[in-house]
C-alpha cells in the first residue's frame, strides 16, 4: 500500500526516451582527461562553474553560497563574495562586474569590490524558482535558464535533490529568458523545456545554445537573421545528462555531461505511475548519478570536436569547462576539487 499510494511531490508525464547507443563515435570512451590535475579548494565544496576576470584571477560558485575567487595555478584561494543562496553559472560583463545565476535568488551583480546587488528575482509577479546558468551579450543583455518553475528552494536538500524532483517527473518547466538590465524588461524565449541548463550566445551574437538536461538534448535559438525567435535541435540522444554551456576558443563551445544515462529512468519514461513509485523506495535504492568525468566541445552546428573523458572518475560529476589559452579547467557539482588540464598534454 505504501508503494502504490503514498504522496510523493511529483505527477510525471509519460514520455519515450531514445535508445540510448551508448559511448559510441563520436563519443567512444577514452581516458583524455586522466592527466587533469586537481586545484585543491580546501574547505570550498561544489565549484560548479568557473569563470576568469579581468584581473587575471578564476572565480568559482560554490555550494555554500559564496564566490570563490584564485590564481590559475591553485594558489591564493579566498572568498571574493557572499552572495547567499546558490549560485550556479557565472559570466563577467563589459565593466568588469561578476553575474550569476543563483538558483534560490535570481539574478545577482556582483562588483568588483564584491558587493552584490539582486538584479532580477521576479518574472511577471512570479518568483524564479530555480536559474541556472547565463549568457552576457555584447549589448548588456543577460540570457539565463529557469531549470525549472515547480522544484526549486523548497525541496529539502540541494538543488540536486530539486533537478533529481524536475527530471522524474519530465512535466516541461524549464523556461529560458532575456533581461535587459538598461529597461528592466524580461521577455520569455524559450519553455516547456525539461530542466533547462546550460546556456551560452554565439560570438557573433546571432544564436543561443541550450541544454535540455532531462531530454539528452542541446537546442540552438536564433536571436537574429531569417531563423529570429525560433528553435532547432542542435544536439539530439546524448550518452548523457548535459550540463553547463560555455564559450571556448576558436568557436568551440564546451558542454559538460554530469553523468551517464540512467538505464531505470529510461526504461520508466512511459510509464508515469512506476516513476512514482521510484520516489517510494528507500533513498538508497533510488536511481542516482553515477560519478564520471566527461565533456565535449562541439561547433556552432552541432560537430563534436573534442570528446575528453576519464573513465576512473578522478574528478567526477563534470558540469563544464572554463578554457584558456594553455588550460581547461574542469567545474565539478561535488567535492572541493577542481580540474586543470593543460592543453599541451591532448597532443600526447
Amino acid at each position: 500500500m505504501y508503494l502504490l499510494l503514498w504522496p510523493v511531490p511529483v505527477e510525471p508525464l509519460a514520455w519515450e526516451a531514445p535508445a540510448d547507443r551508448g559511448l559510441v563515435d563520436p563519443f567512444s570512451p577514452n581516458d583524455r582527461l586522466r592527466q587533469a590535475r586537481a586545484i585543491d579548494l580546501g574547505e570550498h565544496l561544489g565549484p560548479e562553474d568557473v569563470s576568469g576576470g579581468p584581473d587575471g584571477f578564476l572565480y568559482a560558485s560554490t555550494s555554500a553560497g559564496v564566490i570563490i575567487r584564485f590564481r590559475p595555478h591553485g594558489h591564493d584561494v579566498s572568498v571574493f563574495a557572499e552572495p547567499g543562496g546558490r549560485p550556479l553559472g557565472l559570466e563577467f560583463d563589459a565593466h568588469g562586474n561578476l553575474l550569476l545565476a543563483n538558483s534560490h535568488l535570481g539574478l545577482q551583480k556582483v562588483r568588483p569590490d564584491g558587493s552584490v546587488t539582486t538584479l532580477l528575482s521576479e518574472v511577471a509577479a512570479r518568483k524564479i524558482v530555480a536559474a541556472n546558468d547565463l549568457a552576457v551579450a555584447t549589448d548588456g543583455k543577460i540570457y539565463f535558464t529557469e531549470s525549472s518553475s515547480k522544484f526549486g528552494t523548497d525541496v529539502p536538500g540541494s538543488t540536486y535533490q530539486a533537478s533529481r524532483l524536475d527530471i522524474l517527473e519530465h512535466g516541461g518547466h524549464g523556461r529560458v529568458f532575456e533581461f535587459d538590465p538598461a529597461s528592466g524588461a524580461v521577455r520569455t524565449l524559450m519553455q516547456d523545456l525539461n530542466y533547462a541548463n546550460g546556456i551560452a550566445i554565439s560570438s557573433d551574437q546571432q544564436f543561443l545554445l541550450v541544454a535540455e538536461t532531462a531530454h539528452y538534448r542541446v537546442w540552438r535559438y536564433w536571436l537574429q537573421g531569417p531563423k529570429a525567435g525560433a528553435g532547432e535541435l542542435l544536439l539530439e540522444n546524448l550518452p548523457g545528462f548535459p550540463d553547463n554551456i560555455n564559450n571556448g576558443l576558436n568557436e568551440r563551445f564546451w558542454i559538460g555531461i554530469i553523468a551517464p544515462r540512467n538505464r531505470l529512468l529510461d526504461a520508466v519514461s512511459g510509464l508515469p505511475f512506476a516513476r512514482k513509485m521510484i520516489l517510494r523506495l528507500p533513498r538508497a535504492l533510488q536511481p542516482d548519478a553515477v560519478p564520471s568525468s566527461h565533456v565535449i566541445a562541439v561547433n556552432g552546428d552541432g560537430q563534436v570536436l573534442m570528446n575528453l573523458q576519464d573513465r576512473s572518475a578522478g574528478i567526477p560529476s563534470l558540469t563544464g569547462v572554463y578554457e584558456t589559452r594553455r588550460y581547461l579547467f574542469l567545474s565539478s557539482l561535488f567535492g572541493n576539487r577542481l580540474g586543470r588540464l593543460d592543453k599541451r598534454d591532448l597532443a600526447n
